[in-house]
Formats: C-alpha cells, sequence, structure tokens
C-alpha cells in the first residue's frame, strides 16, 4: 500500500532513501528531499504491505504527461525482494491509470522490465490501462 509522502514521515523516508548510493551523503539526501517536497512533478510514497503494518520502503517518481518515472525503489534490507518490488509497481500501475505508462530510470529500468515481463506471463497486458 502506496502512502504520499508528508512531513511526518521524514526521518523515515530519508532513513529508506539513505541506502541508495547516490543519496548516502545527507546534502544530496536532503536536495533530493526537498526535490519531492517542492516541485509538483516529483511525488514520494512510502510503502507498508498493509494497513496496520511498518514502513517497509519509499519510491520516488516523476510525473509526466503520459508518463510515471519509477526515479527510486529502495527498501528495507529485510524484504529487498522482486515479490514486493513488483507489489510497489502494481500499486504505482493502479495509481497511475489508463493515461500514463510506467517507466524506469538508469537505476529502475531492469526492474520495470522484469514486471512487465512477468505481468505478461501472468496474463496480464504491459501498459497502464490493462492492469
Amino acid at each position: 500500500m502506496l502512502v504520499k509522502y508528508k512531513n511526518d514521515y521524514e526521518k523515515i523516508a530519508m532513513g529508506f532513501l539513505s541506502y541508495l548510493p547516490d543519496l548516502k551523503v545527507m546534502s544530496n539526501l536532503k536536495t533530493e528531499l526537498s526535490l519531492y517536497t517542492t516541485d509538483p512533478d516529483h511525488e514520494l510514497y512510502l510503502y507498508k504491505e498493509n494497513n496496520d503494518d511498518d514502513f517497509i520502503g519509499v519510491v520516488g517518481v516523476e510525473t509526466g504527461s503520459d508518463f510515471l518515472l519509477v526515479r527510486h525503489i529502495s527498501l528495507s534490507p529485510s524484504v529487498r525482494d522482486q515479490a514486493t518490488q513488483f507489489a510497489i509497481l502494481d500499486d504505482l500501475a493502479k495509481l497511475c491509470g489508463e493515461d500514463k505508462k510506467l517507466m524506469g530510470s538508469l537505476e529502475t529500468t531492469q526492474l520495470i522490465v522484469a514486471w512487465e515481463r512477468a505481468r505478461k506471463e501472468q496474463g496480464f497486458g504491459t501498459d497502464a490501462g490493462s492492469r
């Protein structure tokens, strides 16, 4: 379940984002978090598996007119598996709806391709409208 970032979650979000190699430096981390809080085209979501669970990860996206670009996915070390990443992507696909395609950054493209392949094998289409 995706929960939109709000200031109350700052320390939690910073903790998850700090797992990413490019964001281990505090100044880079703060700059990235500022982007998500000030630019309306960038959004940060925290992820938990169920309503009552603790957050287990974070995903940062950039919204375009016809796409949703997955910029970052960072999970707690105990749940860094493909099934959890795919569950996040499933939720993002529902969030972006039929009019936007889910895309990956240089860091997330391989994950998006694997997710699309798995969805196709399961009988789901690869465009957002068929999810």
